[in-house]
């Protein structure tokens, strides 16, 4: 079972085949950056007109269920999520809304200040706002995670503390590993793996130790290592791939409407665009080269198993459903 647990690429039957040839049972795909909630409610619509162009290929997914009914019909099932609050707006009553669409992710901040917590590019980390937590509260109850991957360090042991369900970190690194804004620190991890939680590691390079030099080696040696700190049974991939997408698109994430300015985030004034991808993971079709490094740096068959898709698969029967 191949899982992957976040990516936003430039969708096209080309990406879809691809997926298929890489044996990728499920992705859990963002759909909303800085949108509104119209704006979100047509980027769905787009998917249902996805599913409609390609049945052979793709699927809805809504349930763990779904990435089973995926691997018997040889399709992908698409896992929707939101990397910021803002289809929500304002209003907490939205959080159910979004949910029976089919959102089964939500973060809670994308690298700024919002109305629920403190981004990991903001100076201060307040932690979580009252409106936070009462949103978690509500994204407990319908079976929507809290996802903390762009959060503060506060801001994310909080939420996972103050979550009565496990939340997720689907796309990041250790910070000890490589020192970026968005990688996170140990005892973040262990707030998050402690109370049930899942981290996917990121293959997105300004995460990357060497960024779009980092090896696979390199790479395998931090997730055992990570297994080791942590529990392997709490790790999955979240590859951050954005495949085929244009530079101007990494400015819309990082710049959204708050700012005049261009933010280069991790990237740099001389290269603002996203970054080559390492020569060993350029697309789904290589997710095979990280379960052959896992197996190099001496994990055993059923870590690699779970970090590969079953980790995430239990996850997904655990929490997409209703608080019972």
């Amino acid at each position: 079972m191949r899982i992957d647990g976040l990516q936003y690429a430039n969708w096209s039957e080309k990406i879809f085949r691809q997926m298929r040839e890489g044996g990728v049972d499920a992705v859990h795909v963002t759909i909303a950056y800085h949108e509104t909630f119209r704006e979100t409610v047509l980027n769905f619509e787009r998917w249902n007109r996805w599913f409609e162009q390609y049945p052979d290929l793709i699927m809805k997914g809504l349930w763990a269920s779904d990435v089973d009914h995926a691997r018997a019909t040889d399709r992908t099932a698409i896992f929707f999520g939101f990397q910021n609050p803002s289809p929500i707006e304002d209003d907490i009553g939205l959080v159910e809304i979004l949910r029976t669409l089919g959102a089964r992710f939500m973060q809670l901040t994308y690298n700024n200040q919002s109305l629920l917590a403190t981004g990991c590019y903001e100076d201060y980390d307040a932690g979580l706002t009252r409106m936070g937590r009462q949103v978690i509260r509500e994204m407990n109850r319908v079976g929507l995670v809290v996802d903390m991957s762009h959060s503060g360090d506060r801001s994310t042991i909080e939420s996972a503390d103050h979550s009565e369900r496990p939340i997720a970190i689907t796309h990041a690194n250790p910070h000890d590993w490589m020192p970026a804004l968005r990688n996170k620190r140990d005892d973040v991890i262990r707030a998050v793996t402690q109370n049930g939680g899942m981290l996917g590691f990121s293959l997105y390079p300004h995460h990357l130790k060497d960024k779009s030099a980092c090896t696979l080696d390199s790479f395998c040696e931090m997730i055992a290592h990570t297994a080791e700190k942590f529990g392997a049974e709490h790790l999955g991939i979240g590859s951050d791939l954005c495949q085929d997408q244009p530079d101007s698109v990494v400015e819309w994430m990082r710049v959204g409407r708050w700012t005049k300015e261009i933010d280069y985030g991790e990237g740099s004034a001389i290269a603002p665009g996203f970054p080559p991808q390492p020569d060993w993971f350029r697309d789904n079709r290589d997710f095979g080269n990280i379960e052959n490094g896992l197996r190099a740096v001496g994990m055993n068959d059923t870590e690699i198993a779970g970090i590969m898709g079953g980790n995430w698969y239990r996850f997904f029967s655990e929490n997409f459903g209703p608080q019972s």
